[in-house]
């Protein structure tokens, strides 16, 4: 069971949803390549609100993805200030049941 989770609520600037949307689509070969990622959701709320929710085995996945490409590429836009309304905040999760195909 996977007993670890992130939730990441995005807020796009006006005017740049499209932009968002296509950012966290960008972002699917990158969580492609983690291991230790076990699902990962890029999903969009309502007209400028998204999030991402992924699962991990492990604190170790979480950690490892937490430290890799996605987390590091969301720091950097939301540093740069052209998308985001506000910092995204990382919750961090546990996950007390689940069900998988």
């Amino acid at each position: 069971m996977t007993k670890f989770a992130l939730y990441v609520p995005l807020e796009a600037k006006p005017g740049k949803e499209e932009a968002v949307a296509e950012f966290l689509r960008s972002a699917v070969p990158l969580v492609n390549a983690e291991a230790g990622t076990i699902s990962w959701y890029a999903i969009q709320e309502g007209p400028s609100s998204f999030a991402i929710f992924d699962t991990f085995d492990d604190e170790k996945g979480r950690e490892a993805h937490l430290n890799g490409q996605v987390a590091a590429a969301l720091m950097a836009r939301a540093e740069e200030g052209d998308l985001f309304a506000k910092p995204p905040q990382i919750h961090k999760l546990s996950i007390l049941a689940d069900k998988r195909a």
